[in-house]
């Protein structure tokens, strides 16, 4: 029986539709530099906040109505929520799904009993994948729900919990290689610290680098050669996590020699979390040739938490477009709706509203992103800005040619610097109007 029996196949009607179970931007087919939509977009459904998520609050009980699911941690429950899963993915069109592995199989009472668990609900997915065609975007193992990764997993002062961690990574892994997955992503929910007075940061993050150099030397044994991605967040649930940012995974990867192992899944909320733009997210991880996926989310900046809102503001989207399109494209990665309903949207139907105008906001984005980059304004303006560089002082300086001696004797003989130049933020702010 289907779960959204009201709900048909959401199809492309066009920017003149009122319908609001239909695409107005997102034309799967339609070809913008060189690729379809659905190529540069990859969307991907998030299992956790889309099939799990209860809209439980710390100020109130679960509000969602999910008629399928009779709210058992059963194996039975959880292979009936896969085939919902996959219906909603097919009337939604999208190519792909990401999950935890304890979001599609309930954690049993030992490491023995989670894995037959999971193995049962596998067989399902396999099933509707090969049925439906809709592929595995990436699978991670949670490690911060369970009580013994209070203190971490991989950065846990408990050796045991470590173990575990590896365990359950390790059981990941060959479920993620097993479901065609083609990205596998870390998120340290949990590695990292609230207070230094009881803290070994350094050993903490030897620790890490283990962990992950053993998890790079698995893959390699069983085969799987997916794409590893490592979540940057700044804090929540613990003060300061040790994937803060870019540039602090990247420190992290080049200090402990799993740079050409890893590129990084960047989220908007977490780019806000650590006072960033994602703008500035997606341009230094793509600068360093380590832009690997995105979680589209956004926060409401009235409110300081991780709050996983569909992203609706074009101003955003075009932006991550502008960066993606810059650095050639997310694939293997995509774009992965890491992002809940509100807890009062709680009917199954708000589901596909949610969705729908999310994957409409990035299809416009890229529209928009596209237009900017064919008339080239942006990149005429950048260029002509930075001309001092192309050649004389500023080339010698580039090239390597320069240092203080022929620096100071350039600045003597020169006098004073020329001229500055208008940085012209409002106009170049209006350009983009235009384009919006």
């Amino acid at each position: 029986m289907a779960a959204f029996p009201d709900v048909d196949k959401i199809v492309y009607e066009g920017p003149q539709s009122k319908n609001p179970l239909a695409y107005r931007w997102y034309n799967e087919d339609e070809v913008i530099e060189g690729k379809t939509m659905k190529e540069h977009l990859r969307f991907s459904v998030v299992y956790w906040h889309t099939f799990r998520g209860t809209g439980s609050d710390p100020f109130g009980a679960a509000t969602m109505v999910r008629p399928w699911d009779d709210g058992s941690n059963s194996v039975e429950n959880a292979c009936k929520r896969v085939r919902v899963t996959f219906e909603f993915l097919e009337k939604l069109g999208a190519p792909f799904y990401a999950f935890h592995d304890r979001d599609v199989a309930p954690e049993g009472k030992t490491v023995a009993e989670s894995n037959k668990n999971l193995d049962a609900v596998v067989k399902v997915l396999k099933e509707e994948q090969e049925r439906t065609g809709i592929k595995l975007l990436w699978g991670t193992a949670n490690l911060f729900s369970n009580p013994r990764f209070m203190h971490g997993a991989a950065t846990s002062p408990n050796a045991d919990a470590f173990a575990f961690a590896a365990a359950q990574v390790k059981k990941c892994l060959e479920v993620t290689k097993e479901l065609g997955g083609v990205n596998y992503v870390f998120w340290g929910g949990r590695e990292g610290y609230q207070t230094l007075y009881n803290t070994n940061m350094k050993r903490e993050l030897d620790h890490l680098g283990r962990f992950l150099h053993m998890a790079v030397d698995y893959a390699k044994e069983i085969g799987f050669t997916g794409q590893f991605l490592i979540e940057p967040k700044p804090k929540e649930p613990t003060k300061h996590q040790y994937d803060s940012d870019a540039a602090a995974c990247l420190n992290f990867l080049r200090s402990y020699d799993l740079l050409d192992s890893f590129k990084l899944n960047l989220e908007t909320n977490h780019a806000t979390l650590a006072g960033h733009e994602m703008m500035h997210e997606l341009e230094y991880a793509g600068m360093q040739g380590a832009l690997g996926s995105i979680d589209a989310n956004t926060g409401d900046l009235l409110l300081g938490w991780d709050t996983d809102q569909f992203p609706t503001n074009i101003y955003l989207t075009a932006q991550c477009m502008l960066s993606i399109l810059k650095y050639g494209g997310l694939a293997p990665g995509g774009v992965n709706f890491d992002a809940k309903v509100r807890r009062e949207s709680f009917e199954p139907v708000d589901l596909f509203h949610a969705h729908v105008g999310g994957m409409d906001a990035f299809a416009r984005g890229l529209k928009i992103a596209a237009a900017i980059r064919e008339e080239n304004e942006l990149d005429h303006f950048i260029h002509h800005r930075y001309r001092s560089w192309d050649e004389g002082i500023g080339a010698e300086i580039e090239s390597g040619k320069a240092d203080f001696k022929t620096l100071e004797a350039y600045a003597l003989k020169k006098g004073e610097i020329s001229p500055n130049e208008s940085g012209r933020q409002e106009m170049l702010e209006n350009i983009i109007n235009h384009y919006i």
